[in-house]
């Protein structure tokens, strides 16, 4: 069992971090930047230790600050949450070979997924449906223009080294394409240090369902069900429920079924997840696997009662699953809205200020993650997530009603945030009866601006 852990994140999934240790007996250390001195994580963690100035290129991105700071306040593991180094081969690579436990997978597997292009080429292998496109980075311009008019437009060009939408282009037809090429290129470079693109066809009418998969070191491997993240903009997510309206038990199990095989195929150990497109017609397409813990994990341990993050942190430990498959049950409904400092009626422009007053919703079913307190100023130079707030039910209906009653319940004062457009949505008549795919958030956007 793991003694000690370095937290090496912030915000919400740091306080989640935190609380799982501590339930488990193991002493968290919080790795926090000068911004992040007045956070909830560091005020609960049993010790903190300050990493480095705000900007993340010198703190919650700088590896040997990190790794420095685990050995000096004696720490055997390291939890790097989302986002940040969660998915860095060298990070987890520098983990293994300073002695300290990465939680996570190994260094090589979290390498192969991150190249989308690669991890595309593994899974098609491994006998997973995949969307039509090329069948690596593409070279040049011209063999983009090829494989296009292979595959037929729209195309979407993809960054290889991707994430959040940046580097990612749909392309509507040829003309469109020799603009499209360099600017997609210039921004993966920008966000990810390498501008290697890769192509999909475009496909329309497609749901966004991700499968929660669990393996421990001895060949254990489960997964827990679906995630339905659909309602997006930008590609960023803003909803998600489980299970999906759209998906029903006969393709649950021949999705988890083909989730399972790509941990076999990877020799996956600990939380991962394997992402789809589920088109109408219920056909599935592998899109690319997230080999960490997920902002939307809360939606999957309500609805099939486990905690995640322990799970990490007991397989990290080398602990063996005590649960297998057949006793896996998926129960009720489970909907989250992530609450950002934005105001959508300003396109989503992001919201400063001190949190002048904070009233979480409170209730049966209903679950909040937050690094929020009164009085607490957020610090404006990272992500603008300020809360989750997760409701649970019998059935989607129910979910749907206390999530209603718990936007109109909670009150965050002295910045703007999206709780009133998540609440609009939640009277939106397609959503309520779950006729949704990725177009829907964009076209209630572009209808609201006409």
């Amino acid at each position: 069992m793991l003694h000690k852990v370095l937290v090496a994140n912030r915000g919400e999934i740091a306080v989640r971090i935190v609380r799982a240790c501590q339930e488990l007996d193991i002493q968290a250390v919080v790795a926090y930047s000068q911004a992040d001195r007045d956070s909830l994580a560091v005020r609960l963690a049993d010790e903190a230790v300050c990493i480095g100035p705000s900007a993340p290129s010198r703190s919650y991105l700088n590896p040997s600050t990190l790794i420095t700071a685990a050995m000096i306040t004696g720490c055997d593991s390291i939890h790097p949450g989302y986002g940040f180094l969660s998915e860095n081969p060298y990070f987890a690579e520098i983990c293994t070979e300073c002695k300290l436990t990465f939680i996570g997978p190994s260094a090589e597997v979290i390498r192969l997924m991150g190249d989308k292009s690669m991890a595309r080429r593994t899974m098609k292998k491994a006998g997973l449906p995949v969307i039509p496109g090329s069948d690596g980075t593409l070279q040049n311009i011209d063999e983009a223009y090829e494989i296009a008019r292979e595959i037929d437009y729209p195309v979407l060009l993809k960054a290889v080294a991707g994430g959040g939408g940046r580097g990612m282009r749909v392309v509507q037809d040829e003309s469109e394409l020799a603009r499209a090429f360099p600017t997609a290129r210039a921004e993966a470079e920008a966000a990810f240090g390498q501008g290697d693109l890769y192509m999909e066809r475009y496909l329309t009418g497609m749901r966004h369902v991700e499968i929660q998969v669990l393996a421990d070191a001895h060949g254990n491997a489960i997964h827990l069900g679906e995630r339905d993240c659909s309602i997006q903009r930008r590609h960023q997510k803003i909803i998600e429920e489980g299970p999906s309206p759209a998906v029903s038990p006969e393709l649950r199990e021949q999705m988890g079924k083909a989730a399972m095989h790509a941990v076999n195929v990877l020799n996956y150990v600990n939380a991962g997840t394997i992402e789809c497109l589920l088109a109408p017609d219920g056909q599935f397409y592998f899109m690319e696997m997230n080999t960490r813990i997920q902002v939307e994990h809360p939606v999957t341990e309500m609805i099939a009662d486990m905690d995640l993050v322990k799970w990490q942190l007991r397989i990290a430990g080398n602990e063996r699953l005590t649960v297998r498959q057949k006793d896996v049950r998926i129960r009720g409904h489970a909907i989250e809205c992530r609450i950002n400092a934005e105001d959508p009626s300003r396109d989503f422009l992001p919201s400063a200020g001190d949190i002048e007053f904070f009233l979480p919703p409170g209730g049966l079913g209903v679950r909040v993650d937050s690094h929020l307190y009164s009085g607490y100023t957020p610090p404006g130079m990272y992500d603008s997530l300020l809360a989750k707030i997760i409701t649970w039910g019998e059935d989607r209906t129910e979910a749907l009603t206390r999530m209603r009653r718990a936007l109109s319940e909670c009150i965050i004062t002295g910045v703007t945030t999206t709780m009133p457009f998540q609440l609009a949505l939640m009277s939106e008549p397609a959503f309520q009866r779950g006729e949704i795919d990725l177009s829907f958030l964009p076209r209630i956007i572009d209808h609201q601006r006409s």
